[in-house]
């Protein structure tokens, strides 16, 4: 099983390269940030609190999540149900981040993430500890990382083709907090792995942040073009 495994915070763009990459390469795409919103999506529906950890660790054991291959995308299965589009929106967003930090979570989840990975060839998995704490030996590591002010500008412009009308200044301020919030968790924060290459992909469009990383990739792989 060959890894290439992504981390970065918020908005940077790492669902984009992920499955840029894992399109490129013929790989499984692991988007790990799905099932916990998928996870968060479940608590919301059963009413459970986002700070009783133990209640949500039980959920996290309980709760069938699966991601299931449909031509270039990845469609998210939280007990049989298809909840790919519920998952996106920016209050299951936001609980999410609240749910990932609980240690019990982060440990059943980080499990799930490994068997699913265990059964590919080859894996692109991208979320916030993929390098650190899921695939600590993965082939090659990337922390994708842009400004704060970059990825609320892509927040937006993202959510304003959905259809929905947010200030900058408030989405910049959620990502502040998310940041801070990731990178401050006891379990599995928010870090760049000390073999990661980092790519700061701020003025860059999607296709320069995926030449730029599937060259890295193959260069390391040894995957002629």
């Amino acid at each position: 099983m060959t890894v290439i495994a992504i981390d970065g915070p918020a908005g940077s763009g790492k669902s984009t390269l992920a499955r840029g990459l894992a399109r490129a390469l013929g790989f499984l795409l692991l988007d790990t940030g799905a099932m916990y919103r998928a996870l968060a999506l479940a608590a919301q529906r059963a009413g459970i609190d986002p700070n009783d950890a133990d209640a949500l660790t039980q959920l996290a054991q309980q709760a069938a999540i699966q991601l299931v291959a449909q031509g270039d995308a990845t469609r998210v299965l939280l007990n049989g149900e298809d909840v790919s589009e519920a998952i996106r929106t920016p209050e299951i967003s936001e609980l999410a981040s609240r749910v990932s930090v609980h240690s019990g979570v982060r440990r059943v989840m980080v499990q799930q993430q490994r068997a699913i990975a265990a059964q590919a060839y080859g894996v692109v998995a991208e979320g916030r500890d993929t390098t650190t704490v899921v695939f600590p030996e993965a082939a090659v590591k990337i922390y994708l990382n842009a400004s704060p002010q970059e990825r609320a500008r892509r927040r937006q412009q993202q959510l304003q083709q959905q259809g929905i009308d947010a200030p900058y200044e408030v989405i910049l301020q959620q990502i502040l907090e998310r940041d801070a919030r990731d990178a401050a968790r006891a379990e599995s924060p928010l870090r760049p792995a000390p073999d990661a290459i980092i790519l700061q992909n701020d003025g860059w469009s999607k296709e320069q942040t995926l030449e730029h990383a599937l060259q890295l990739c193959r260069e390391r792989l040894g995957v002629p073009e």
